[in-house]
């Protein structure tokens, strides 16, 4: 599973890297006789309403959903790692208080958390991105709190206390290291939500405006075209279920390889 995933994960890569070198067709260059055109041998993917090569377009939308996902898991799993350590280490009232406020954000389905963020701020790329890290670190944040809960008991920490180490060096030494494997499985699986949760907005119109191509505006814009034209959303869809499932399984791979009692 774990391979599988790999596999994936580095195709997305590497076609996002190299797609201006990987397709001869400028992703917003417009053929407007031949809007709609099945896919053929000159456009593997067909054209879309505009004319436009969904293949190209479909690379170019890879960056947009890699750099969110990578985007919002770094600023999320940094915020939550930071509040969950500073919670489960020192307890008491800031504990409570950065729970209170996990709980709170934990009440609201985060799909419209963030759609009312993005209606709220305005619909733009750098506004989705600050809408998804909002409610993304609160995963981060009670993972680590956990993990800094069961840490701090550890004689190893207590002698560091002991000896005259100050609580900062005690978190970043001897605190969080023991949560970043937990981190990374967790990261894994929230690039997959993240790449969900971007195209949907997206899609809503609140996210990547046209004419930057975004898988989820791709979907969007074939809607209208689903039974003359199928391939405007067939094309999108399974690069969205296939990015998904790649980061899924890879994220699964890695828990079980680091808890193999998770398996089970």
């Amino acid at each position: 599973m774990i391979r599988v995933g790999t596999v994936i994960v580095l195709i997305a890569v590497f076609a996002a890297t190299l797609g201006p070198v990987l397709t001869p067709y400028d992703p917003s260059a417009q053929t407007l006789a031949q809007r709609l055109e099945a896919p053929s041998p000159a456009h593997p993917f067909g054209l879309d309403e505009l004319g436009r090569d969904i293949l190209s377009r479909l690379l170019s939308g890879a960056r947009i959903s890699l750099l969110v996902g990578l985007a919002v898991v770094s600023v999320s799993s940094l915020i939550g790692m930071t509040l969950g350590s500073i919670a489960g280490y020192f307890g008491g009232g800031v504990d409570d208080l950065i729970s209170r406020a996990i709980d709170i954000l934990m009440a609201f389905p985060g799909i419209l958390l963030a759609i009312a963020l993005v209606a709220v701020l305005g619909p733009s790329l750098r506004n989705v991105v600050l809408a998804l890290c909002v409610i993304g670190w609160v995963g981060y944040a009670r993972l680590v709190r956990g993990q800094a809960l069961r840490a701090r008991e550890f004689e190893y920490v207590q002698a560091a206390r002991a000896l005259g180490a100050g609580p900062a060096r005690i978190v970043a030494r001897h605190v969080l290291p023991t949560a970043y494997p937990a981190v990374i499985v967790q990261a894994t699986l929230g690039m997959a939500g993240a790449i969900i949760a971007e195209a949907s907005l997206s899609f809503l119109g609140l996210g990547v405006q046209p004419p930057t191509p975004s898988w989820g505006t791709m979907l969007d814009a074939g809607r209208s075209h689903l039974f003359d034209a199928p391939h405007l959303t067939v094309f999108p869809g399974l690069a969205i279920a296939t990015l998904v499932l790649g980061f899924n399984f890879l994220g699964d791979g890695l828990r079980d390889r680091i808890d193999p009692k998770a398996e089970t």
